[in-house]
This record gives structure tokens, C-alpha cells and sequence, in this order.
């Protein structure tokens, strides 16, 4: 009884409890998963067309074989049953039986197998792509290089946008695409071929669009590939899809399909940032200066692991409140910073050299931190890259 009235107050308490959350209209993600939905993703590729078409046949041949196997099942457990005065029958090996189910589940196999690799063959075959851009996946957050076609030179980070105090605090209106959001979205032209070149700087990840009929893992020290040609302009949404630390969850990967003329216009626009945003490493900054920019990108790349607090989260990402290697010498904070240590990845090919010296610079004086040399200049970290 005591259980019975403990289990009734558990249940009145969680009641409550939701009740007393706060309740959001939710609506389809814009080139995501649709509330309710059961199936694919509407397929823009037309590989991710043959894969729901393989998927359905798979499915009707399963359908069919369940049927058949448990439909004879239970109609001989029925119609031949004891209390009907069936006896059962005492035979033992039957060559006929022996040949039908070796021979029958081969053929079932092949069926499914030839539509099956023909699909997988086209999957692999990345040959005369309009475009190539290279993915490296990264805790956490994404880097595109766009190596081969129009917009060849192009290169940015793409990380989660979805505000930090959505995901922190439960009581916050979430948007329709909370946590697959980002900030710079890949951009490609319609009804051409992209090539995608994927490795990673730190664990495993894996870029995948379902729409695209796209999973392609990126691994590190290792250059895999496959393609999309997407037939629809849109903007389609995935994530990564191989467990990759704690922040997995907030790994978004976000293509727009644009028109080719929209494509070039956000070619021109992308490059013309890129010149525009290009740092001189030999300019001489102030703290302020550079204070203030290292906390953009403090909260763009590193704040995940080491917190806004700057406590970090012991023992894989220590604090830099009061870290020695932050208020000690230069050359050791840059040199870590350049190359990672344990779980800290490399930034060297990540950040520019301004931008290492602004998180540098911020962290010496963040927090409780006043380091005695609490400036760190792009020069410093241009001469410790060589």
C-alpha cells in the first residue's frame, strides 16, 4: 500500500511539474524534421531518391516474408493442434525442405542486393564534380574550404547559433530550429555536383544531410569523400551523427541551395568579406582592442569547454581562471593555443593569427586574471608559427 500511495505522489508530482512548464507551438524546421514525422526526409538528391525507394522495397519484402513465415506458423499451430486429433508426425530429414530454404533465402538476397549496389556504386563515385569542398569536423563546430570550382579560396567555420540561455535554461521560447541553426551555412548551387572531401582535427565526427541522402564520416588523419547534386533550392539540415564528446549535440550542418546566379552573387560577397575581415599580423593592438575581439572568439570556439565562467569542466577542460600556463609566459600560451595539448585541439589552421592573440590577450585578463604581461600581440604568434 505504501508503494501504491508513493507511486501516486510521484505521478501527482510530475504532473504538476508539467503542467507548470511552459508550452511552445511547434512547426516544421525549415529543411528539417516536420513535427510528427515518420519518414524520410523529402529527398532534393537523386541518390537520396533511390535510397527511399530501396527503403520501401526492403520494407515490402520483410512485410512479405513475415507474412508468409508466421501466417504458415499459425495456421498449422490452428488446423493442426492436439485437441483436433492431430498426432505429430515422426519424419525426420527431407532433402526437398533442405534444398527450398537454402535456395529460396538466396534468392531473396540477391533480389535485394543488385538494386542495392548498383545505388552504392553511385554513392562512391565522385568523378566530375562542379565543386569540391573540404569538411573538417572539429569540437564543435565545422570548417568548409572551398578547394575546386567557383568560389575556390573560400574558407569559414560554421558554429551553432541557437542563443547559449535557449539551451541552458528550459524556461526559454525555443525557435523552430533550436539547435539546427547556424551562423555561416554552407552554400552551394542547384543541380550541380559537389564534391565533399571530409577529415576531422580532433575525434571522429560525421557530416550528414538527410535530405541528401548524405553520412559520410570524417575522421582524423584520414580524407574521405562522396557527393550530393541537389535538384531543389532550399535550405536542408543535419547534424553530426558519431558521438564526439560532450557538445555532440550541438553540431549542426546547415546547405543552402541557391540559384547559380544567387551563388555568385554570395561568391563575390563571401570573397569581399573575406579581404575585408584579413588582419595585418604586424599591426600593433591595445588590450582593449584585442580584449574585445577575444571575446567573440572565446565565445565562438571556446567557450563550450572552458565555460563562460572560465572554470572549465576538470578534469578534460581545466579552468583558465587562474591557470598558470594563462598567466605565465607568453610563449607557452601561444604554443598551446598553435598546437593543442590532450584535449584541446590545434588552432593553428583554424584561427588567424590576430585572432589567436585576441583570446590570448582576453583570457589574461578575464575573470580573476591580471597577468604581468597581459598582452599578446598577432606578431608574437606569426613568429611561433615558423
Amino acid at each position: 500500500m505504501k508503494h501504491v500511495k508513493r507511486l501516486h505522489s510521484l505521478m501527482l508530482g510530475a504532473s504538476l511539474l508539467i503542467a507548470g512548464m511552459p508550452v511552445w507551438a511547434v512547426n516544421d524546421s525549415q529543411g528539417g524534421p516536420a513535427v510528427r514525422q515518420l519518414n524520410f526526409h523529402t529527398p532534393v538528391t537523386q541518390i537520396a531518391s533511390e535510397i527511399y525507394q530501396l527503403h520501401n522495397l526492403m520494407m515490402a519484402i520483410c512485410v512479405a516474408i513475415f507474412l508468409a513465415v508466421f501466417g504458415v506458423m499459425f495456421y498449422s499451430i490452428l488446423k493442426h493442434r492436439k485437441s483436433l486429433g492431430h498426432k505429430p508426425a515422426t519424419f525426420h530429414e527431407s532433402t526437398a525442405v533442405e534444398i527450398a530454404w537454402t535456395i529460396v533465402p538466396f534468392v531473396i538476397v540477391i533480389l535485394m542486393a543488385l538494386p542495392a549496389t548498383k545505388t552504392v556504386v553511385a554513392m562512391k563515385d565522385t568523378s566530375n564534380a562542379d565543386l569540391t569542398i573540404k569538411v573538417t569536423g572539429m569540437q564543435w563546430k565545422w570548417g568548409y574550404d572551398y578547394l575546386k570550382g567557383d568560389g575556390e579560396g573560400i574558407s569559414f567555420l560554421s558554429n551553432l547559433s541557437t542563443p547559449r540561455e535557449q539551451i541552458v535554461d528550459g524556461s526559454k521560447v525555443k525557435g523552430d530550429n533550436y539547435l539546427l541553426e547556424v551562423d555561416n551555412p554552407m552554400v552551394v548551387p542547384v543541380n550541380r555536383k559537389v564534391r565533399m572531401v571530409t577529415t576531422a582535427n580532433d575525434v571522429i565526427h560525421s557530416w550528414a544531410i538527410p535530405a541528401f541522402g548524405v553520412k559520410q564520416d570524417a575522421i582524423p588523419g584520414f580524407v574521405r569523400d562522396t557527393w550530393f547534386k541537389a535538384d531543389k533550392i532550399g535550405v536542408y539540415r543535419g547534424s553530426c551523427v558519431e558521438l564526439c564528446g560532450k557538445d555532440h549535440a550541438f553540431m549542426p550542418i546547415v546547405v543552402n541551395v541557391v540559384s547559380d546566379d544567387d551563388y555568385k552573387t554570395w561568391v563575390e560577397g563571401k570573397k569581399k568579406a573575406m579581404a575585408a575581415a584579413a588582419d595585418d599580423p604586424t599591426k600593433t593592438w591595445t588590450v582593449a582592442e584585442l580584449s574585445q575581439r577575444g571575446e567573440k572568439v572565446y565565445a565562438a570556439n571556446c567557450v563550450a569547454c572552458h565555460q563562460a565562467t572560465g572554470k572549465g569542466v576538470p578534469p578534460a577542460f581545466p579552468p583558465l581562471d587562474g591557470s598558470k600556463v594563462v598567466l605565465g609566459a607568453k610563449p607557452a600560451q601561444i604554443d598551446v593555443l598553435l598546437n593543442g595539448v590532450r584535449a584541446m585541439p590545434p588552432w593553428k589552421g583554424v584561427l588567424s593569427d590576430t585572432d589567436i592573440a585576441a583570446v590570448a590577450t582576453y583570457v589574461r585578463n578575464a575573470w580573476s586574471n591580471k597577468a604581468q604581461e597581459n598582452i599578446v600581440q598577432p606578431a608574437e604568434v606569426l613568429a611561433a608559427r615558423k
